[in-house]
Formats: C-alpha cells, sequence, structure tokens
C-alpha cells in the first residue's frame, strides 16, 4: 500500500491499513472433562486471564467494543468487513482533546529503527513488483457516499490527498481515510474517546479486495502487524503523557 496518513508517518499508516485482524491464538476447544471439582471454572478463568494478558500486550480491542461507538464510519463502511481493531488509554489530557492534537503529536514525534526499515522495504516492494503505480480514481472512492453535512462538518477538505491517501473526513472525534492499490482497498477510522481517566484511541482498519493477490498478501504481512502495532501505540501514548502530562479531564485543553 502508498504512502499516506492521518498522524503516523504516510509510510505507517499505508502499511497498517492493509493488516488484518488475527485469529486468536488462544481459541481453542472448551473442556469437558475437568480434572477435578471446579477444574472447568479454573481452566476457563486461566484461559480468559491469558486472553487479557495477550489483548494488553498486543493492544487489540474488542470490535464488538467498537462497533458500540457512534462512529460515522459504522454507516459509510457498512459493507466493508472489519480486519482489526487496535486501542490504547492515553491518560489525562485535559477536556477538549482532539483527533488534530492526536496528528500534531504524531507529526512531531520520529518512528521507530524497526517501523522505518519495513515500510522502507514494503515501498521498495511495491515499487518493483507494481503495487503502486496507479492512483486511485474518483469513481473507485467511497467520497460518493458522504453525506452534505460529513462534508461541511469535516475540519479538512474531503478528497484531500494526503500522501496516496484520501481524506473522507475529519471531525474532531473521528477521521477516516482511504486508499486503494493493487494489493488492498483500504480505509482507516481513528476515534479519540473520553473515559474516566483519560482518552482511548481506537484505530479500525476496513479491507476490501482488490485483486487476487489481496487475501495472499494479507497473510503475508500478518507476523509483522504483531510486532508493529504495539509499537506504534506505545509511541502515540508516550508522546501524548510527554505533552500532557498532570492534566486531568477538568483541565481545558489548549
Amino acid at each position: 500500500m502508498p504512502p499516506g496518513g492521518p498522524y503516523w508517518t504516510s509510510d505507517q499508516l499505508a502499511l497498517f491499513a492493509q493488516w488484518h485482524t488475527s485469529r486468536n491464538f488462544f481459541a481453542t476447544e472448551s473442556s469437558t472433562n475437568p480434572s477435578g471439582p471446579g477444574g472447568s471454572q479454573s481452566l476457563e478463568g486461566f484461559r480468559g486471564g491469558v486472553k487479557n494478558w495477550w489483548s494488553t500486550l498486543t493492544m487489540r480491542a474488542s470490535a464488538t467494543e467498537y462497533r458500540s461507538l457512534h462512529l460515522r464510519a459504522h454507516e459509510i463502511l457498512h459493507d466493508v468487513p472489519l480486519y482489526d481493531v487496535s486501542s490504547v488509554d492515553l491518560p489525562g489530557g485535559g477536556s477538549g482533546r482532539t483527533i488534530a492534537d492526536i496528528r500534531t503529536l504524531e507529526s512531531a514525534t520520529p518512528p521507530s529503527h524497526i517501523a522505518t526499515f519495513l515500510y522502507g522495504f514494503r515501498y521498495l516492494l511495491g515499487q518493483v513488483l507494481g503495487w503502486d503505480r496507479e492512483q486511485m480514481r474518483p469513481e473507485d472512492s467511497f467520497l460518493e457516499r458522504l453525506s452534505q453535512r460529513d462534508r461541511c462538518d469535516s475540519e479538512i477538505t474531503p478528497g484531500t490527498l494526503d500522501g496516496a491517501f484520501w481524506v473522507l473526513y475529519q471531525f474532531p472525534g473521528e477521521a477516516l481515510r482511504e486508499t486503494r492499490n493493487k494489493t488492498v482497498h483500504g480505509f482507516i477510522c481513528t476515534a479519540l474517546v473520553s473515559s474516566p481517566n483519560g482518552y482511548i484511541l481506537y484505530w479500525g482498519v476496513y479491507v476490501r479486495r482488490a485483486s487476487w493477490i489481496t487475501r495472499p498478501y494479507l497473510i503475508a504481512i500478518e507476523p509483522f502487524r504483531r510486532v508493529l502495532y504495539p509499537a506504534m501505540l506505545r509511541r502515540i501514548r508516550r508522546a501524548w503523557i510527554a505533552a500532557y502530562v498532570g492534566m486531568s479531564r477538568n483541565d481545558t485543553a489548549v
């Protein structure tokens, strides 16, 4: 996928948009033969603990939790598969923080060395194999699905080119971007919602089939997201804490 994105570097968001959800590694057949009294409950409790630990480590979020959010993306992308959801807790920050604040923080924070290497490698492959040569055409975009209110409320003009991504909209609490090449037709929805301790940032990744390459491509890059997702989310969290440390939800964003 070509470069471009909301508040990662262009290469970061481009690769991120192509990755899909993995199967639950720990989803195994439930025990029907407990070893003793309470054995089944103990086993289920252990599995639940492992699952929670794994979700925390990988920063995976529940698709059900994400879908419960009041987001315009749910309507616009109603027929596009949701492939992955990640989230990160952002403590404090003051009141009134927006997606634009996240983008500002990200633009001032350099990417990790491993991320730079992987994005560079993906870009090279795209150039050699011709994955990114064709630009997305207006007739292929979901811009036509936007309402007049969407267009008026967006802080960035819909259709604005951001690398090889097109901005569909950016509201204070939600942004949606789109890209398409020979590997995928992808969308990134970023949502910032308030929480008792500050905010939660969600990343919803949607992918449509672009060609026969889509499925094998997604399978091939699956292992890399296990390394990159947590690294990217922690990077955002570190930048957030450095900028807003000491600010409570009662403080006003400036």
